[in-house]
């Protein structure tokens, strides 16, 4: 392979990874952290730690990314998520 052809090939896998989906939680007046914290770590295996500080940027920004990965991930989670009564979406 040529030095052109591993430039190519490293930048095509940086696009890719750049343009990963991820699961956008978004902040709601029902919930108790208590419940995202615990379905958090359930659905997207966050550690309690993770969970805590994700729970937290929802609650003070409004949204917060809490995985990423491939769109077959991500769907499954993201209902389960939906399933518990959060507010999510792929994006």
């Amino acid at each position: 392979m040529s030095t052109k052809e591993k430039v190519l090939e490293e930048e095509s896998t940086m696009i890719e990874t750049v343009h990963e989906n991820e699961i956008i939680l978004h902040n709601d007046d029902v919930n108790t952290f208590e419940h995202v914290i615990k379905t958090l770590i359930e659905v997207c295996d966050h550690s309690a730690e993770q969970a805590e500080q994700c729970s937290l940027i929802v609650h003070y920004k409004g949204k917060c990314g809490v995985k990423s990965g491939p769109i077959s991930d991500l769907k499954p989670r993201c209902t389960k998520l939906l399933q518990a009564g959060l507010s999510a979406e792929i994006i």
